[in-house]
């Protein structure tokens, strides 16, 4: 993941601008609806709910000119992986080898004589401890060091241990003298649908994260390391493929998402250097607390019926949500207890609501985020920013703006300071009405020994933690 921080003077003027043409927005909704007329797409593809704004082509352009200028560069480890380079294009939707388990390595990769592999034990808070100091003090930072997450040990628990997650797939690198953990990368299973090109795929695959090595140690090339022996031990599963996530550019992404902000404590973020304020507030007597009353929101949800959910809502909320992701190229499979695991609410770290029809009780909506606050780094006064993040959702009835508003306002009250998500899903219609900033950093997506055409971020409907 990355840490980008928010471009909120570009945004908050884009905003006032596309507000005062609200006639062109109607006429090309009138086209849109013209040409589906005339054409229906099959159901394997995705229908896009809102054209790509000018930023989000210029976006695209400045991925493009940098795929092409990183291509040039050798990747001693990631040309001998089954992944595409840089320069390749896909020609076709399936594994890039095929392997047997009798192909595998039965024994561990060899490590430099003073460290060992250790398998983590979760239910150990000492050793889970260890890990959030190595993660708080050498995971990812923002670009200028000002920002770095702090997953809490309860959110690593609940982001490693969804059913049918294995101990062997929590992989640390220790010192043998010390026993201290200078290394991590984890794995946990999860099953996806891939729609593309009129072909879908069930995928079978692991979800990889939290890769992080010590400050001090990475001349050690541990990095590549890890991701060979977290491969063997996946593949002697019977698991072949993975999916993860990086805000650096490597061989090669299936997409390039962007972070976009929405401030929930302006006066926090602009004294921490997050965000800062607008110029066109600059003119006031008191540019700040015009900021704060740009940004300010109902003091209570707007639906009615909006509510936390409950474990009695699964059924529901699980069988609409499936179908909600099936209109993207990509997207999970839930199963019931892994529903269970990642929604349930849990204080301080993930968050659901419904909307349940006042007449008919019925489950229209569903939306949720979950807590990830990050280190404030060299701030006397502050030493926690503590951010939402969207996750999954459905909508029915209401429009997702409605329902984002609701879920910014119950955040709010929950004292988070900024709201956060990518441009995947349907996240792009928020953006302007819901006064968004966008961030100043990329989010990559990969596939690891998958080939598979590149996809636009609103084809994406996989949110990873």
């Amino acid at each position: 993941m990355s840490t980008p921080k928010e471009k909120v003077e570009q945004q908050v003027d884009s905003n006032q601008q596309e507000s005062q043409e609200p006639t062109v927005e109607k006429q090309s909704k009138g086209k849109e609806k013209k040409k589906k007329k005339k054409k229906k797409k099959k159901n394997t593809e995705v229908t896009p709910i809102v054209q790509p704004s000018q930023e989000t082509l210029q976006l695209a352009k400045l991925n493009e000119e940098q795929l092409k200028e990183e291509a040039k560069k050798p990747r001693l480890f990631w040309d001998t992986q089954p992944v595409l380079k840089l320069s390749e294009e896909a020609k076709k939707i399936g594994p890039i080898e095929v392997k047997k388990l009798e192909d595998v390595r039965k024994e561990p990769y060899d490590l430099h004589p003073e460290f060992e592999w250790y398998e983590i034990d979760q239910a150990n808070d000492e050793e889970m401890q260890e890990i959030y100091t190595l993660l708080e003090q050498n995971y990812v930072e923002d670009d200028d060091a000002m920002f770095r997450f702090a997953y809490p040990i309860e959110f690593l628990r609940w982001a490693l241990t969804p059913p049918n997650w294995k101990k062997v797939w929590h992989l640390a690198v220790r010192t043998k003298k010390t026993k201290k953990f200078v290394a991590f990368i984890s794995a946990i299973p999860g099953k996806f649908e891939l729609r593309k090109a009129g072909v879908v795929k069930q995928l079978n695959m692991v979800e990889i994260n939290f890769l992080c090595v010590h400050k001090k140690l990475r001349s050690k090339r541990l990095a590549p390391q890890l991701i060979r022996e977290i491969t063997r031990r996946v593949n002697l599963t019977d698991c072949w493929q993975a999916i993860y996530t990086a805000g650096v550019l490597i061989p090669k992404p299936i997409s390039t998402t962007r972070y976009y902000h929405r401030s929930l404590n302006p006066s926090k973020l602009i004294a921490i250097g997050f965000s800062r304020i607008p110029k066109r507030f600059e003119r006031f007597k008191n540019p700040l607390e015009m900021t704060e009353r740009y940004y300010k929101l109902p003091d209570t949800p707007q639906i009615p019926g909006f509510r936390e959910m409950k474990k009695s809502d699964v059924g529901q909320v699980l069988n609409q949500l499936q179908k909600f992701l099936r209109q993207f190229s990509i997207a999970p499979q839930f199963t019931k207890q892994e529903f269970i695991h990642w929604f349930l609410p849990r204080d301080g770290v993930i968050n659901s609501y419904v909307v349940e029809d006042p007449e008919t009780k019925k489950i229209t909506e569903f939306g949720s985020f979950y807590t990830l606050p990050s280190t404030i780094i060299g701030d006397t006064k502050y030493k926690l920013l503590k951010a939402a993040y969207l996750f999954y959702y459905f909508y029915t009835k209401h429009s997702v703006v409605d329902l984002v508003r609701d879920l910014l306002i119950v955040a709010k009250q929950k004292d988070f300071d900024v709201f956060n998500c990518l441009d995947i899903l349907h996240n792009q219609q928020l953006f302007t009405e819901l006064k968004f900033g966008i961030g100043d950093g990329n989010l990559h997506y990969y596939l690891y020994n998958y080939e598979c055409p590149t996809l636009r971020p609103e084809e994406m409907g996989v949110v990873m933690l």
